[in-house]
């Protein structure tokens, strides 16, 4: 299953919520305002850290682009896609989870 996560973690707790219920080994798709969770130095870089550990976590280039953030600045285990990969994501991990 692949878990789409847009709100960023210091608006909303969707990437809390996504992470109770998502099966460890899934895929996730940070995206939007969702890719502040994968940053490096913020109040989240733990959590990011722990989750990219145990999931298939991907940030998406062109929405980190968007906010000023490069793909340098994600945690250790992230990892930066294009919109061709979120595609991919989409086509490979069969059913799709919005947490919004």
């Amino acid at each position: 299953m692949l878990h789409l996560v847009n709100k960023s973690p210091f608006e909303r707790r969707s990437m809390e919520s996504c992470l109770r219920f998502a099966a460890k080994g899934s895929a996730i798709l940070l995206y939007e305002d969702g890719v502040v969770a994968g940053l490096k130095g913020t109040a989240f870089a733990d959590l990011a850290l722990g989750m990219a550990k145990h999931y298939r976590v991907y940030a998406l280039v062109p929405d980190l682009a968007a906010r000023g953030f490069s793909e340098s600045q994600l945690v250790e285990g992230i990892t930066p896609v294009g919109y061709d990969g979120f595609v991919d994501l989409v086509a490979e991990n069969g059913p799709v989870q919005s947490w919004v």
